[in-house]
């Protein structure tokens, strides 16, 4: 029997969620922006470059290099993966790989840090760094310096424009 590389949040969804709420001041909106406070340390990049990439290869790579991020940090232990209004999960990303798949048949992490319709967030069970996806908005806030430290350099490679850093907004 495969090993599952995540659950489902069961009984603790709506802490998890309100304990969100209030640490980031989260404010959903399809016109107001952003939708959260965002901490310092935080890079928030715009990921309307991405629709232009025939291929996916830079969505790929974003994707990747998040995912790389955060499973060095977490090593053996496990993160919050938000998807607002929908089933949201605990991931164990040293466990993300083909021969440990939950639910059967579907390897992988059960988000994306794009976010697809809806705000996907991947966050430390501690709140201490993560990412905020903003579909209407389309960016991607990566907070916490120990992430930024492993992520900053290739994200700004794949995905070019900063809009804010701390939260405000940075000059074009």
């Amino acid at each position: 029997m495969a090993t599952k590389a995540y659950r489902e949040l069961s009984g603790d969804e709506a802490a998890v969620w309100d304990r969100f709420y209030a640490t980031f001041d989260f404010r959903p909106s399809m016109r107001r922006f952003p939708a959260i406070t965002e901490p310092t340390p935080s890079v928030t990049w715009s990921l309307s470059g991405l629709e232009d990439d025939p291929g996916y290869t830079r969505l790929d790579r974003m994707t990747e290099v998040v995912h790389a991020g955060l499973t060095a940090l977490v090593g053996t232990g496990s993160i919050l993966c938000l998807d607002w209004q929908h089933p949201c999960y605990r991931v164990w990303p040293s466990l993300v790989g083909p021969e440990n798949i939950d639910p059967p048949g579907q390897p992988g992490w059960p988000l994306s840090p794009y976010p697809d319709g809806d705000y996907f967030i991947y966050l430390a069970e501690d709140f201490r760094f993560g990412t905020f996806g903003h579909p209407w908005e389309l960016s991607l806030c990566v907070f916490g310096g120990d992430l930024l430290d492993l992520v900053e350099a290739d994200l700004h490679e794949v995905l070019g424009q900063v809009m804010r850093r701390d939260g405000r907004q940075v000059p074009v």
